[in-house]
């Protein structure tokens, strides 16, 4: 699935601090408009301009205005143009590329100010052509000009005074009409003709449209051919994206061509060995759960059974989301498992299609630790993490690949029992072991699976490091990058979430383990499992001895696994 932090998301209860962010949007607004003016801008001393310039920043979310880069105003006005040439279709995609630098100050932070000769004027520093990027570049990232840092803190560099800029990074900026997975292809586009993105920002307007900005390093051919070769290739990716849409490929794996939506039903693959249909009218809907901008998540009931009752917004029935639909009632009717959803039936009919699952009283685990802001001590940590092991365990050897593993995808019932939830996006892992196309969530997502690399299950054991991450901090991983920044710096920079420094030995070790770059390097859920239950079995053991709560020693657990696990491997 889309990352759950993407464009079209939106929040549902206006709080003080949207309004204080939306103060803060008004204010930049007018900085923008008087630095403008200030510089002289033909188009600024137009009548309307100022209702224009409002309207941009109306169209685009909150996070725009907070981090565009004030003291650099033309950069709005290249954004504005932009996004017109992209309500064209003659002129979509719209394309801007330029040359970009970065000051370091003499501690080694980015300065992303504007200070420099190209702008006119008394420039405090004279040895940089180009300007800043339109917003900065996160603190949290480190540039590859580790050298040039280096040659700052050297007190014989003339460049060590006060501060040096980095050498040439590409700013690439674009504007087209939005569509699932369009940043996925963008950023794959960049890899496949050598650009390294070393920052990166996406916006979706009101309307529909995108505009997504990266900064790049690793091109050497100029500008122009930069620009013309990205103008071209976005150009296939919407043309693609169109054949995509005519087509369906059920799980089968036969196409049809010119999908339309079918009058009758959704076909899914039959294999005889269930009946799993449901009468719409022997469904009770009670309340709405969640809502989404492909359908609706309600509690109702089935035969006087709780269930939860996933609707699909028929008028966005396109060819990805039936199959998404097909595929997820494929999956689901096919598995049993105490700690896997049980799926109860679907309906494929129009007008009304949608996937009924058991009611999960306990709500997800994402909205008990982000929501409800609760935490789970350790030994409630080691029992959600082995009910996900068991379930994931058992996926892994029926051949599926969950695909978007995260703690929004993990629901807890009356019982606290964890079981692992939506399959939109799983898939029965090939003959061949690895699979293609990048999907899941950006922030809980495989370094393979970012970079579209051929990936297989140990896709799944990534995301479970992150989630486990998740449990023992209560923490957003990445909190302060977006998606897109924190999935850069997993793939550029071998980002990782920083342990805390008081977790247990066993389960340090676990998390580096199952987000080690290499795949093959990382353990199995039968592994996983077998590690948290013995450290579940020993502090059992010692609490019952001392009869009272005892977490044991960290270090002799560890010590005394190391030995088991050394003990298991002589044997074998």
């Amino acid at each position: 699935m889309g990352d759950s932090e993407g464009c079209s998301s939106r929040q549902s209860e206006w709080s003080p601090l949207q309004s204080r962010k939306r103060r803060q949007k008004v204010e930049v607004f007018h900085e923008v408009l008087q630095r403008l003016k200030e510089l002289d801008v033909e188009e600024a001393a137009e009548p309307g301009f100022e209702d224009e310039l409002w309207a941009h920043f109306t169209m685009l979310p909150l996070r725009y205005a907070l981090d565009v880069n004030t003291e650099r105003a033309e950069d709005v006005l290249t954004h504005k143009k932009l996004l017109n040439m992209a309500r064209d279709p003659l002129t979509r995609p719209a394309v801007d590329v330029r040359l970009v630098q970065v000051r370091v100050t003499s501690d080694g932070n980015f300065d992303n100010s504007d200070r420099s000769s190209f702008r006119g004027g008394n420039a405090l520093h004279q040895d940089t052509l180009h300007p800043p990027p339109a917003f900065g570049l996160s603190s949290n990232f480190e540039l590859v000009f580790e050298g040039n840092k280096s040659d700052a803190q050297d007190g014989n560099s003339s460049l060590s005074r006060k501060s040096h800029f980095l050498g040439p990074l590409h700013e690439i900026t674009i504007s087209t009409k939005d569509k699932p997975k369009l940043l996925s292809g963008l950023t794959l586009l960049m890899s496949e003709i050598g650009l390294n993105i070393q920052e990166a920002h996406a916006f979706c307007t009101i309307d529909g449209y995108s505009l997504d900005v990266f900064v790049v390093d690793s091109w050497e051919k100029g500008i122009d051919h930069l620009r013309d070769t990205l103008v071209k290739e976005i150009s296939n990716i919407e043309k693609q994206s169109v054949i995509k849409q005519e087509q369906v490929s059920p799980v089968g794996g036969q196409q049809l061509s010119g999908f339309r939506l079918p009058p009758n039903h959704v076909e899914i693959p039959f294999d005889g060995n269930d009946v799993w249909e449901i009468d719409a009218n022997l469904l009770t809907f009670q309340y709405k759960i969640a809502a989404g901008s492909n359908g609706d998540l309600y509690r109702g009931l089935f035969r006087s059974q709780d269930v939860a009752i996933k609707i699909f917004k028929t008028e966005c029935l396109n060819g990805d989301l039936q199959r998404e639909f097909a595929q997820e009632v494929y999956i689901l009717r096919k598995v049993r498992h105490k700690n896997v959803v049980q799926f109860i039936g679907a309906c494929t009919r129009p007008p009304l299609l949608c996937i009924v699952t058991e009611f999960m009283s306990g709500g997800s685990v994402y909205d008990f630790l982000h929501k409800q802001k609760g935490f789970f001590k350790l030994p409630a940590i080691l029992k959600v993490a082995i009910d996900v092991s068991k379930g994931m365990s058992y996926l892994h050897q029926n051949n599926i690949i969950h695909r978007d593993l995260k703690a929004a995808n993990l629901l807890m019932d009356e019982n606290e029992v964890v079981k692992i939830a939506d399959f939109g996006v799983a898939r029965v892992q090939l003959q061949s072991g690895v699979m293609t196309a990048e999907t899941g969530t950006y922030r809980w997502m495989a370094p393979e699976v970012i970079e579209h690399k051929p990936y297989n299950h140990k896709a799944d054991v990534f995301s479970f490091g992150i989630v486990l991450w998740e449990l023992l901090t209560g923490k957003l991983p990445y909190v302060n990058l977006t998606p897109l920044q924190a999935a850069v710096g997993v793939v550029q920079k071998g980002l990782r979430p920083a342990i805390p420094r008081n977790a247990h030995p066993l389960l340090v070790e676990l998390l580096e383990r199952c987000w080690q770059q290499d795949p093959s390097l990382r353990p199995e859920f039968s592994e996983i499992l077998d590690i948290l239950q013995y450290m579940a079995n020993k502090m059992f053991e010692e609490e019952r001895v001392t009869k009272r709560p005892n977490l044991g020693d960290p270090c002799q657990l560890a010590d005394e696994w190391l030995l088991k696990r050394q003990e298991n491997e002589n044997a074998a």
